[in-house]
């Protein structure tokens, strides 16, 4: 089984004391940015020094790497390349939100994020992945799947939105559609966010208490806790028959959703072949 689990990028910053802050910090704490967060503070204690240092810390790696980014993209445009990358996960692990990071501040015209609903009644009729390649990048662009055709390795099973047996043809015809896909020049990346469930659970019961998120909860959602063996079960056969030298699962602990982004956009920029020396 090839999966990679990346390790934490984030700059941690755990000071006991005042006294212990070195210069840079305390400039960062006096700035415009660091006297705001601080003032939303309910009490201005070691922690939420700590907190905001990690706040700051976080926003001035992920702008260097959303420049990085923007290289990046003008490279795959200027040479009409192609790239497709893949965000899975359980429900709130954070892959949207990586998503618009990765977005923020790339050209919008050529960069797409695809979040299909459920297929239509045509479709279900269909070959399951054809909906999928026509959402497939042409030259100079990026998609980004938030969920994809991996949807039939995890989620369709255990809510029992397919048959056993489309979930084991998916199985047996997944590699070599991949194979041909980087055969054809298009460079595919394969997220996992992965989180605890203790976590999971929090951030479910805090996008229910919140009336502006309570579009992103589902009945999948809702029933997320309760399947939580199952989803794992049908996530270790999907890493296991999957997880390839060419096209191997890319897993971020995503209980820090800081973490899992920057390492997120780190891969993709240690992974992509692109001018590093253009202007952005």
């Amino acid at each position: 089984m090839n999966t990679i689990k990346l390790e934490n990028k984030i700059i941690k910053t755990k000071y006991n004391s005042f006294d212990e802050l070195n210069e840079d910090d305390l400039k960062l704490l006096n700035s415009k940015k660091g006297v705001k967060y601080l003032i939303k503070q309910d009490e201005i204690n070691m922690s939420a020094i700590n907190k905001v240092l990690r706040q700051i810390h976080y926003e001035l790696q992920l702008s260097e790497l959303q420049v990085e980014l923007i290289k990046l993209q003008k490279d795959v445009i200027k040479k009409g390349k192609r790239m497709v990358i893949l965000f899975e996960g359980r429900d709130t692990a954070g892959k949207g939100g990586a998503i618009r990071r990765f977005m923020e501040h790339i050209n919008p015209r050529h960069a797409t994020e695809i979040a299909l609903p459920k297929p239509t009644e045509g479709e279900k009729k269909s070959w399951y992945l054809q909906r999928y390649i026509k959402n497939l990048p042409e030259p100079g662009n990026i998609v980004f799947f938030n969920r994809s055709w991996y949807n039939r390795a995890i989620v369709e099973p255990v809510n029992g939105f397919c048959t056993n047996a489309e979930y084991e043809k998916f199985m047996q015809e997944v590699i070599d559609f991949e194979n041909m896909l980087i055969k054809d020049d298009i460079h595919l990346i394969k997220f996992y966010f992965s989180i605890s469930k203790s976590e999971q659970q929090e951030r479910l019961e805090l996008i229910k208490n919140n009336p502006l998120k309570l579009w992103k909860v589902s009945n999948v959602d809702k029933r997320a806790i309760e399947l939580w063996d199952k989803y794992s079960e049908y996530k270790n056969k999907m890493f296991e028959q999957t997880a390839t030298k060419n096209n191997p699962w890319v897993i971020l602990n995503s209980n820090s959703k800081m973490s899992a982004r920057i390492n997120a956009i780190n891969y993709v920029l240690s992974k992509t072949d692109y001018d590093k020396n253009q202007d952005s």
